[in-house]
This record gives C-alpha cells, structure tokens and sequence, in this order.
C-alpha cells in the first residue's frame, strides 16, 4: 500500500519491524563486464502479472472507494528520495478481480509493450548508461484529482512500505530499505547491469552489490533468494505482502488468563500514553489476572468478557474499547424518570428535558427545575458514582455522560424519591415512578438526531446571514465522495462570492487523521507542519518520531482554496481525526473555535488485537504531539476561542445557540462600515483615509462616450475598487490593475450611456490603514474617441 500507511489511516495503525534479509555475494571489479543474468522460465519475459493481496488489518478497508493496484516506480527508492513523485505516465493501473472487501482480493495487471517509468543506472560502474525501470507492484487508494496518484494520494511521495510485492525493514539501522520481495524490471537492451545480490552491506543499490545483466524486456527478480533469482514467465503470479507489524496481532488461540498477560506486556511497551496517564500496568495485571483465571477455571465465556469490558473501562482513554455487552447495558439502563439534566456553569443541575405525561411532569418538575438529590442522596455525588459503561480521555466528557447515566435505573427499580426546588424555590421532595422510557436518554445522547442516511460532508446556504454551513460527519465513511462533496462545495462558495463559512464538527466520530488534514489544507496557502505521531520501535525499545514522517498540509490547487472567514463548531462528540481538523483550523488563527465543552480529547492513532472468543481489543500505540513535540490533544481536545456559556438561556431553548454565536461572530468580523464620499466626476482626484472594515463610496456621473482611466492608488495598502448601479448589484472589481501592481482600477473603460454608478474604495483584505488617491481621468479625447 502507501509508503504511509500509517499515514492514510492518521491515528489508526503501527508498523513493526520486518526483519533484513543477510546475504553475502561477491561483487565484481568496476572493469569486469558483469555476467549474464541466470533466467528461470524463460519464456520471453512477463504480459501480464497477477496476484492475491492479503490483509487481516481491520482498518484496512476504512473509507476505501477506489482501490488500486498498480506498478509502482521505484526511482524514489533508487534516490532514497522520499518526496519522489511517480510519473503518471508510469502508473500503469491493474484490475482488481475479485471482492476488494473479502482478504484475500486478487489483481490482475496486464503489461504494456514499452512501460513510460523512470530509467536508473544502477550497475555501480562509471559508465553513463541508460539504466532499467524498476517497478514494485503495489496497492494504494485513489482519493484526490483523476484515475492517477497525485502527490496528496501518495502522502508526499517516495515508496511502498507495506501492501507491496516488497519487504521493508522497519529496524533502526535500515528503516525503509527494501530488503526482500519482488521487483518487475524492464531494461530497453541486453547490456544494462542490475543487482543479482544485496552485497556486503545489506543494502540495495549500493556500491557493493554485485551486478549482472538484464536481456532485454521485463525480468522479475525474487531478492527472497540468494543470489537473486531472475524469471522471465510469461503469467508471473504475485502476491503483495503484509508487513507483521501492520497485520493483525492474534492471541485468540490461547487460554483467557495467557491471552491477557500477554496483552499486559505488549500494552506496556506499546500502549502511546502509559506515563502521561500514569498507567501501572503491573497494577492492572495484578487486578484483573485473577478474573480471567477464574473465568478459565470456570470455562465461563461471558465472565471473561465482563472482565474484559470492565478492564478497557479502567483505561481512561476514549479511543480504548473492549466487548460492549449489551444485554447488560440494556438492563441496567431500561429505566428512566422522564427528565435528563445537565450542569450549569454555576454548578447547579437543572431540567433540560421532561418527558410530557410523565410521573416528572406532574410532581412539578418543569424545564430548568433545579434537582437537589434523589433517594435522599445529593444528585452531586450520585453523578460522581454513575457508570458510563466506557471510558473516556477527559474530564469533561465524562462528566456529561455521568450525567445521562445518573438518572437510568435498572430493571427492577419502582420509584425514586426525587428532591427538588419547586417554582417557588422551595424544597420539594416526590416519589416518581420508573418507567421504560428512553425518550430522556435519546434527548440527552451527544448522536441525537444522527441517521444512517448521513453523507459524509452535507452543506446548504444560510440565506438569513448569507453565510454557508456546512456539517463533517465522518472522517471515515467514504473518502472519495467526501472529497468529492468537499472540492464541490469550494467551488460553490468561491464562485459565488461567499465570505463566511460554519464547519460542524460537533457530531464527527473521527476515522483518517490524514483525510482530516488535507480537507483543512483547503483554507490555507503555507505547507505547515502540523506535528507528528510517535510509536514504539522495538529495534530502539522506545516511543520514536520519525523525522521524515511530520504531518504536512498537501496544498490543493488555488481556486480550491477558501480564503474567507470560517467559524468551527465543536463539542465533546468531536472526536480523534475530528479534533486534527479542529486543531489544524487554529493555526495562524485560521478559524474561530466555537462551542461550550471542548473537543473529545482522543489524541493518538489506534491499533487492534485478537483476543479469546475472537473479541477484537482497541487501543492507542500512536502518540500525537504539536510541531513543538508536545501532547496537545490527548486528556484536552481543543478548546473553544468562542466559549458559549451553559446556561438556563443557552439550554432551555429550540434554538441552535453555538451555530448562532457563530454566525454572531462572522458578523462581527465581516462587519464593513460604509463612508459617504460624496460626488465625484470625471478630471476629479481626491484624497482619503482607510481603516479596517471601512469601505468608501463615491456616487460617480458619467456620459455615454467617456473613456475613462480610474485609479485607486497607495504607497501603504494593498487597494480594491468595484462599480456598483444604484440597486446594489456589482458591475466590475479590480484588485490590482496589473501583474504586481498593488494598486486597483481600470485603464481606459468605456461607458456606455449615461449613468449613475456607485465607486467604492477599500482595501484588499478590508484589513488595512493608510491613506489613498483615487483620480477619474477622461482619457476619450486623448484617444481620439
């Protein structure tokens, strides 16, 4: 696949090291003529090539739209140049034969008779010669632009590291070597050298290896062998490789008390936040073992996955999940009170959903009805011991769960004795009945109003504030439509003169940290580093960021780019790949960040394991840090720039208070105060003063027959002029009225008829203070006209 897979899938996977391939051949002097190659099947050299691509990563097909095989350049590996971009005149697309969802998939690539790759001399002699094109067989996914690899599909450039029909090392000293695998080669005549052998050093393409030659056409060559094996099948089969470290780590085979000891060493060593968290490993091994040993004793499935369960609740990490045991959820939950509270900022715990008819309503509890404690214990402290039923990375978020879980029950439960302050501040005490409601709880889930039917990105024109709103649901559904539904929705706000935008990210369970930076990069015009994310080598037997491996914005093309103000809306269910893009949106203040709670607090990427019962175990092994190397999301979220206070007027109303405030805000950033500069006319020049948000109109006069030059000229501003008629409606902009020039107008522009016309004045960005000159010059007689 990707020569970042762990790339494509931010905050989802970990390579582990592939072990190197020691091979000791002679190399030849540098004026012997290397002998021929030793072929096997000759039988002409390849057609076609085909292939099975096996995978037992369960993220492997997330987002997935457009898969791909291909034969993938490998001049960037002969160059160790990590941004080398395939040529897509190289790409040669396979075609996948079977289910891409059902591992293993097969390819089929039929060759053409002359590949368009990138030729590489690498005989290690001093002789300049034309080379061979090398090619791996490789899987990637087509996101971005056409049917070929873009450089934002190949995550920057360089070479597969996984999914390929290569082998790479992933060990300290070697780390992205090709040490093994296949190669399809094609050499243009019977006197180019290539590598039968690693040589003395390991390392392929190197001074050491030693050489033979190529006849000419397509050779594959086996490096699994040593020497190398040459073969010129004409139907070679293929099959592409995944790395150990990316394949699924399986303990399901071994006894429940095995398996989790097991699970315990790797978690010490690989878990991404142990000491950030303060995590004793050892503790935990000592709390649970004895559960899962009973269990084994017991033969009893289901107290094993109790255990389980209550072990990933015990990591306060929300990207950690276990069994989620329904049965067990939906008895303990079955019975509600009718109401749903929430927390003020003053502490208080009010009523912000009562169920009408119900036991709630007519004991006198109404919306914002302050709740003291229930069964006579303070509500404060019931909301304290509630369970959750899951872990989660911050204080906030668990803290708003607790509170939906404080008023469930379990199956069994009659009444609760309910004290609260009546209307009149009064203390009031009622028994209320239990019921099998869950019209309280689905009001107060953080998914209310989600659907099945969500398309990734969803959009539409506010016209009341003529801002556009548009809502991320999911970094993880399709990320080919996503982009698709995202570079539509650019073009449809530049096109149309759009200058404020709302990004709901409130609702967005996460899923490729890179698709998330890359649809952030569409607001920006610098590359920034945007950090990077470390996991544990175990050739170091430490955490290691890579420094080739910051994350980067990949810039669109520029009429993609919006450049107008943009509000994100957030909250704690803006989770993992939703918080990069919020994160992301706040470099160089990019955008407002709105909201009352911040985000969720997942930062890192996730990896699986199989466990007894086939029960598959999350948990986090990439560590997420800043461009500064700090932790800046993990246990935080991104907190809002714009806080919405949670208050009865914020809480008790039908109205949608954060998108609100946002669209208060870009009101109040896109603000422009209109100065009267009166009459102008032709011969006129005259003098002015701008400040930020302050725009100047001239009513301008003019006859049919004028030729006119109008310029709006400053030593300290960049300016900006536009022709309105009288009703408002624009006639002509200018920014500049030439190629660097930063001054605005129009060279000789011909009216018409005789006209009114509104001449505004301002600068580029409605940003600047200076001062300006604008001159109206009737240039018709001077023209001749």
């Amino acid at each position: 696949m990707q020569r970042r897979f762990l790339k494509f899938l931010q905050t989802l996977l970990a390579l582990a090291m592939v072990a190197s391939l020691t091979v000791t051949p002679v190399s030849l002097a540098q004026d012997e003529t290397p002998p021929p190659a030793e072929i096997v099947n000759d039988e002409g050299g390849p057609v076609s090539i085909t292939g099975d691509v096996p995978y037992t990563n369960p993220y492997f097909t997330l987002g997935v739209a457009a898969p791909l095989v291909i034969l993938e350049d490998q001049a960037g590996f002969v160059d160790r140049n990590e941004r080398f971009l395939m040529p897509l005149e190289s790409q040669t697309l396979g075609q996948i034969t079977s289910d891409f969802f059902t591992s293993p998939f097969s390819y089929s690539i039929a060759l053409p008779i002359e590949p368009q790759g990138t030729l590489r001399d690498v005989d290690q002699d001093e002789a300049e010669e034309p080379g061979v094109q090398i090619f791996a067989v490789a899987y990637w996914t087509n996101t971005f632009g056409d049917s070929f690899l873009e450089e934002r599909d190949l995550y920057g450039g360089g070479w597969s590291t996984a999914y390929a029909s290569t082998r790479v090392s992933e060990d300290a000293d070697t780390e992205r070597e090709i040490v093994g695998g296949k190669f399809l080669l094609y050499s243009p005549d019977d006197e180019q050298g290539f590598p039968s052998g690693f040589g003395d050093d390991g390392l392929l393409f190197t001074e050491d290896d030693p050489i033979v030659l190529l006849p000419q056409g397509y050779t594959i060559v086996d490096m699994d062998t040593d020497p190398f094996t040459f073969d010129r099948s004409r139907h070679p089969v293929i099959d592409l490789i995944e790395p150990e470290g990316t394949a699924l780590v399986d303990l399901s085979g071994e006894s429940y008390p095995d398996a989790f000891n097991e699970f315990i060493d790797i978690l010490a060593k690989e878990y991404a936040f142990t000491d950030y968290k303060e995590i004793d490993w050892e503790a935990k091994r000592e709390e649970f073992l004895p559960r899962f040993q009973e269990a084994a004793d017991n033969q009893d499935s289901y107290a094993y996955l109790q255990a389980l369960s209550e072990f990933a609740w015990s990591i306060p990490d929300g990207h950690v999940s276990g069994p989620f045991l329904s049965d067990d959820w939906s008895v303990a939950t079955a019975g509600g009170l009718g109401i749903a509270i929430r927390e003020l900022d003053d502490g208080r715990i009010i009523a912000n959903f009562v169920l009408p008819g119900s036991d709630a309503e007519q004991a006198g509890i109404a919306l914002g009805t302050e709740i003291l404690a229930f069964n006579d214990t303070p509500i404060e402290t019931l909301i304290d011991e509630a369970v959750v039923w899951a872990g989660y990375s911050t204080e906030h978020f668990t803290r708003l769960q607790k509170l939906r879980y404080a008023t469930r029950f379990p199956v069994g439960t009659e009444s609760v004795s309910v004290t609260f302050l009546d209307e009149d501040g009064e203390e009031v005490t009622a028994d209320i009945a239990v019921s099998n409601e869950r019209d309280s709880f689905g009001f107060s889930s953080l998914n209310a109003g989600r659907s099945v039917f969500d398309l990734p990105v969803e959009y539409r024109f506010l016209p009341e504030s003529g801002y556009a709103y548009v809502k991320i649901n999911s970094f993880s559904d399709n990320d080919l439509l996503s982009i698709q539904l995202w570079e539509r929705l650019m073009r449809t706000l530049n096109d149309n003169g759009v200058d404020g935008l709302i990004i709901d990210m409130r609702q967005n369970g996460g899923g490729s940290g890179f698709l998330a930076d890359q649809m952030a990069a569409y607001f920006f015009d610098e590359p920034h580093n945007l950090g990077s994310t470390g996991r544990y080598d175990e050739s170091r037997d430490e955490f290691y960021f890579d420094p080739r491996a910051e994350d980067v914005y990949y810039l669109p093309a520029e009429e993609l780019r919006f450049g107008g103000q943009v509000a994100v809306l957030v909250g704690p269910n803006c989770n993992s790949a939703c918080e990069f893009f919020t994160y992301d949106m706040t470099i160089d203040n990019r955008a407002a960040v709105v909201g009352q709670y911040p985000t969720a607090g997942l930062g890192g990427s996730v990896k699986q394991i199989r466990l007894p019962e086939n029960e598959q175990f999350q948990y986090t092994a990439g560590r997420a840090v800043d461009a500064e190397d700090e932790i800046h999301i993990e246990g935080k979220g991104v907190p809002p720039t714009v806080a919405v206070p949670v208050n009865e007027e914020t809480l008790l109303t039908n109205a949608d208070v954060i998108l609100d405030t946002a669209v208060a805000w870009l009101d109040e950033q896109l603000a422009i105060e209109i100065v009267d500069g009166g009459e102008i006319a032709a011969g006129d020049e005259v003098e002015g003063e701008l400040t930020p948000g302050v725009r100047v109109h001239y009513v301008l006069t003019v006859k049919e027959g004028e030729v006119l030059n109008i310029t709006a000229a400053s030593e300290e501003m960049d300016m900006f002029a536009a022709i309105y008629d009288t009703a408002g409606s624009q006639l002509l902009a200018n920014d500049d009225l030439a190629e660097g020039d930063l001054n605005a107008g129009w060279v000789e522009l011909a009216i018409p008829a005789d006209l009114t016309l509104v001449l505004e004045v301002s600068s580029a960005a409605d940003d600047e203070t200076g001062t300006y000159t604008l001159t109206i010059e009737d240039v018709a007689g001077e023209s001749g006209d």
